[in-house]
């Protein structure tokens, strides 16, 4: 996600450049041809393009109305599950009681094993829809991400992880573990019925969670309206050049590119926020919202290794 409020240019330019340059080169013969070789022909009514123009423009501004209701969609799913790990964390801690003594190390240990294994179930979660990205291009650089299921190693035990990497669906196994090890509480005593089903409620509510994030990862936006809008700022960026030669000249040439760019980055626009799950600049910052979690959860627990911050690249969390 960008955080900054101004961006950089070369940002700008690494995703418009080439179609810049088609624009620039257009703008660049249309002018020669007219004025140099006295094609005169090579002129288009201003009104026809006006019309297109307006048209187009009401038309990128409902594509990009969709994009960000997916992408503050995104958000919000995993601003949830922020606020219901910590209240699972909380619910687990003082939930789960006993009144031995004895069973004080095993429960302490029960505890830390389920809360871990949320932190694990998180990591899990980001990796699971990333996973075909693991990388993220800016400018001419590679931001190099963490979205390997790896990173969960240190939350769950070796056979756990051994037979996690085997799912088709891995965050849902650690959920289907998570219930057992509270079936297990309940049957020694360190869950009552009431706090057990709302542990499990809970639960329920991390499988909400991961569910309206595929529904978001598996369901473009309908693909017409990205290949139209694309096809229709071309077909305009293409007829704007023939609008203007006759009055302005060689002036034509920057006011064509300024104008086709502003409809390039609306449409760009659209194209990077519609799909918030694909670890790019643009996109939800799932590594920074499951070190907030990881970090959380740890605090909760007194451990002292917390994981270090999200860092900022070029003015981009991710």
């Amino acid at each position: 996600m960008i955080v900054t409020k101004n961006l950089k240019w070369k940002h700008v330019l690494f995703y418009t450049w080439k179609s810049l340059l088609y624009f620039l080169c257009l703008s660049i013969c249309v002018y020669i041809l007219h004025v140099e070789f006295g094609y005169e022909f090579l002129s288009i009514p201003f009104n026809a393009v006006a019309t297109l123009s307006t048209a187009l423009a009401i038309y990128l501004g409902f594509k990009n109305n969709s994009a960000y209701d997916r992408w503050w969609e995104a958000r919000k799913i995993w601003g949830l599950l922020v606020n219901y790990s910590r209240a699972w964390g909380r619910e687990v801690l003082n939930f789960a009681i006993t009144t031995n003594k004895e069973e004080e190390p095993e429960l302490k240990a029960w505890k830390k094993k389920v809360i871990y294994r949320h932190i694990a179930f998180v990591h899990a979660l980001r990796v699971f829809l990333r996973i075909r990205h693991a990388y993220n291009k800016i400018s001419s650089e590679i931001i190099e991400d963490s979205n390997r299921y790896e990173d969960i190693d240190d939350f769950v035990s070796k056979e756990e992880y051994l037979d996690f990497i085997k799912k088709e669906n891995p965050p849902n196994y650690l959920l289907l573990l998570q219930t057992e090890d509270l079936k297990y509480a309940y049957k020694r005593g360190w869950l009552s019925d009431y706090r057990f089903v709302k542990l499990d409620e809970t639960l329920t509510q991390f499988n909400n969670h991961q569910g309206m994030s595929e529904r978001i990862k598996n369901t473009p936006l309908p693909r017409p309206y990205s290949f139209f809008s694309r096809v229709f700022v071309y077909l305009h960026g293409t007829l704007v050049p023939f609008a203007f030669i006759e009055e302005l000249g060689w002036l034509n040439i920057p006011l064509s590119l300024i104008i086709n760019f502003i409809f390039l980055a609306l449409d760009q626009i659209g194209e990077r926020t519609e799909d918030p799950f694909e670890n790019r600049m643009d996109d939800t910052p799932l590594t920074a919202i499951s070190i907030t979690i990881e970090g959380n959860l740890k605090e909760m627990m007194g451990d002292p290794n917390m994981p270090k911050k999200a860092k900022q690249i070029e003015g981009v969390v991710l």
